[in-house]
């Protein structure tokens, strides 16, 4: 279990450092840069297959449930993809950033509801903290947070559903993204931009351009295998103690970098969320240290 430990805080700290990555393409629409990022991933992937054999599979494993499940996955991927990449390069770091403070919570109560996992009392308050800040936040801004509420949706049922899929880390990607090739290619062609090109007496950054382009295969398949591994190693309750390490990056960034405004009721709001996280991991450590005592016997 330690292994996946350690897989999932590299997942997270690689995540929570990507708004700068994405920043930087912010001159490129989001479909656009998912478009890239899809076809960069297969690629990136495709290489892995060939240097790692042992990671293989046949096309007969690829039933038709099978294809359904991860067909339902990759939607929820490039949901998220695309949701956090928007927000991101349209100025919406903070609100991603709640998204994933919100995303452990929403992975436990999907444990509670699909896998009939049992939450105990500290659990409950910590999910009842968090829903009223949201719904301060909802009230104080007057709009729904619905950026944050998107990608922990889709990020939590798809880690559930990446826990649950029969094939390995590598080969469930591979699927994924081999399935949203077609649609991103569709948006690429449809979209209002295409990548940046470089010449003779053009920006010298468009080079630079391409290759952040070009990295976006590594950027997006590290981290994914890095979780699709962690996810199937450890309990969800572990992983949702790791995923605060992203969101607070992300936070960061967009306060300290990116300048991003943070007033009173956003902190009221955010406050709830903090201090549900705050008891959600002691109430967490806690009941595994408690678990953990040896019990006297006679």
């Amino acid at each position: 279990m330690r292994t996946g430990i350690w897989y999932g805080l590299a997942a997270y700290l690689w995540w929570g450092v990507s708004p700068i990555y994405w920043k930087f393409l912010d001159q490129l629409s989001p479909t656009t840069l998912i478009g890239y990022r899809v076809f960069w991933s297969v690629l990136v992937l495709g290489l892995l297959l060939i240097v790692r054999p042992h990671d293989r599979f046949k096309l007969g494993q690829l039933s038709a449930r099978l294809i359904t499940t991860y067909a339902v996955a990759a939607a929820l991927l490039y949901t998220n993809w695309l949701t956090f990449v928007w927000a991101v390069t349209d100025g919406f770091i903070l609100e991603a950033s709640l998204g994933y403070f919100l995303s452990p919570l929403v992975t436990v109560g999907l444990g509670v509801v699909v896998l009939r996992e049992r939450l105990r009392p500290g659990q409950w308050v910590a999910v009842a903290l968090a829903a009223t800040g949201v719904v301060y936040l909802t009230v104080s801004v007057g709009t729904l947070p619905w950026i944050a509420l998107l990608l922990a949706t889709t990020f939590g049922l798809y880690g559930l559903i990446k826990k649950q899929a029969p094939l390995g880390a590598m080969q469930g990607l591979t699927v994924e993204t081999s399935l949203l090739c077609v649609p991103a290619a569709a948006l690429l062609l449809l979209g209002p931009d295409i990548a940046p090109t470089a010449g003779p007496g053009t920006d010298p950054n468009q080079w630079l351009h391409q290759g952040m382009l070009a990295a976006s295969g590594v950027i997006t398949v590290g981290p994914l295998l890095l979780f699709g591994a962690s996810v199937r190693r450890i309990p969800l309750s572990h992983m949702g103690i790791i995923q605060y390490l992203a969101p607070t990056l992300q936070f960061l960034l967009g306060v300290l970098v990116f300048g991003e405004a943070f007033d009173q009721s956003q902190l009221v709001g955010y406050g709830f969320v903090w201090v549900a996280l705050l008891l959600f991991a002691a109430e967490g450590m806690y009941a595994h240290r408690t678990a953990a005592r040896p019990v006297a016997g006679g």
